[in-house]
This record gives structure tokens, sequence and C-alpha cells, in this order.
């Protein structure tokens, strides 16, 4: 049986916990600055409108072309609005899931997340389970097993 002190230098783990740590912590806070400042432009394809996003995906502007749009049945004005909604949220989501990617310990993708297709039972299993694996590591017998496959 290893013990506790067998094979684990804690000055070691902690120092890597702490790389982690302000790693995510540098990730987090250059979302925040998106979120506070950023600014997705969409335009759309015809040119008739453009939409600007704040950096949570958000509409924030509605802007149409000048004469364009007067033109246009409504049920196109529409489908040309949804769709420069939908292609403006793709991109400001694709912003923040650049900054924060996929967690490293977690697998946890960001996107999915934010467009709330994440299952919240998984994204909790997700975010504790690295903190159970390390504490069975470092205390054999703490119960349960180690991942799904055992």
């Amino acid at each position: 049986m290893i013990g506790w002190a067998d094979g684990f230098d804690p000055d070691i783990g902690i120092k890597e916990a702490m790389e982690r740590l302000e790693a995510e912590q540098a990730k987090v806070g250059k979302l925040s600055e998106l979120w506070r400042d950023g600014r997705t432009v969409i335009r759309a394809k015809d040119h008739s409108l453009s939409m600007t996003f704040d950096g949570r995906g958000d509409p924030v502007e509605l802007v149409f072309n000048a004469s364009k749009y007067r033109s246009m049945p409504p049920a196109q004005l529409a489908k040309v609005v949804l769709d420069t909604l939908r292609q403006g949220r793709v991109e400001s989501v694709q912003k923040m899931s650049e900054i924060m990617g996929a967690g490293s310990a977690t697998g946890l993708d960001f996107g999915e997340i934010v467009n709330g297709n994440a299952d919240p039972q998984e994204l909790m299993e997700r975010l504790i389970s690295p903190f159970l694996e390390n504490a069975r590591d470092v205390m054999p017998g703490l119960g349960g097993p180690k991942s799904k496959d055992e």
C-alpha cells in the first residue's frame, strides 16, 4: 500500500496547482474584459442591415441600410434579421471559447456552457472529478472508483 508521502512532494503539488489556478485566473480576467468591452459587428449577407453584439453575445444595436430593407417582403426581412442574429451570437461565443478553451483537467466545452447546451449534472461531475481523482491518488482507500472504467 502506498502511504501518504510515498512519491508525492506537496511543495511541487502546491506549485503546480497554483500555476494552473493563475492560468485560469488570467483566462477569466480576459473573459471579463471581453464581456465588459467586447463588440462584434455583423453585416447581413445582402448588406440590408448590421447588428452589434456586446461581449456576451447579446445584441445591442440594429442598423438598417437606408433603403434596401424597405423593399424587402416581411418574411425575407425577418429571415435576414434572424440569420444575422444567429451569426453574431456564434461569432461572440467563438471569441469567448478562444479565450477560455477547453479546460485541460475537465474537458469542459465553454461554447456548450454559454449556449446552454451543457448538461448541469455532467458539468458538476467534470468539475469535481479531477479533485476526487487527485485525492484518491494521494489517499488510497478514499472510496469509490478512480474512473467510470473501474
